[in-house]
């Protein structure tokens, strides 16, 4: 540290009496000709495999290369509701939220009857009279469920809410595996 740096030429030339001076072409765009407009276009280095083809591998001085991040989820991965997860977020009608560490959880608010029909009633009034078959028609029943699964999602401070209405006693391990698919996808 005997010797300061010395500063190339031009290069102390700053601040509020000298204006910021722009390239004459940004890096990296290939030269616009005359009437053209204005879009500039990425300049191909030769030897350069075209668009969509991925870059040669180059070795780097015997170091081993790190490995490219995967890229992010373009589409709609899951959707429970009006809860959807796209990418790394997970857009609900509140706004996003990000979905590394969110907290799935869900509540079966539903309930299955088993009764007989009315129509098993009448059938089994009218064969009593005629041949004693006609209690058979009593063994018939039917399931009817009604109610809601309850979805939650926490996340980064942020709570979303929504109400799935059950359809049948299937409805809501189905929910369930969805939710463990989305426990999945927030644990990674």
């Amino acid at each position: 540290m005997t010797e300061p740096n010395h500063p190339q030429t031009g290069a102390n030339q700053w601040g509020p009496g000298h204006p910021p001076t722009a390239p004459a072409q940004p890096p990296g765009f290939a030269p616009q000709p005359q009437g053209a407009p204005g879009y500039g276009y990425p300049a191909q280095p030769a030897g350069a495999p075209g668009y969509g083809y991925p870059a040669p591998v180059q070795q780097g001085h015997g170091y081993p290369q790190q490995q490219a991040a995967p890229a992010p989820m373009a589409g709609a991965v899951l959707s429970i509701g009006d809860i959807t997860v796209m990418g790394e977020q997970i857009v609900t009608p509140a706004g996003q939220m990000p979905l590394r560490g969110a907290v799935w959880n869900a509540t079966d608010m539903s309930h299955t009857e088993e009764k007989i029909p009315t129509h098993a009633i009448v059938l089994a009034i009218v064969f009593f009279l005629f041949c004693l078959l006609g209690l058979f028609f009593l063994l018939m029943k039917e399931k009817k469920t009604t109610g809601y699964i309850q979805i939650t999602v926490t996340s980064a401070g942020r709570h979303h809410s929504t109400m799935i209405p059950a359809q049948d006693p299937n409805t809501f391990p189905a929910v369930m595996g969805q939710i463990n698919y989305a426990r999945s996808l927030s644990g990674m």
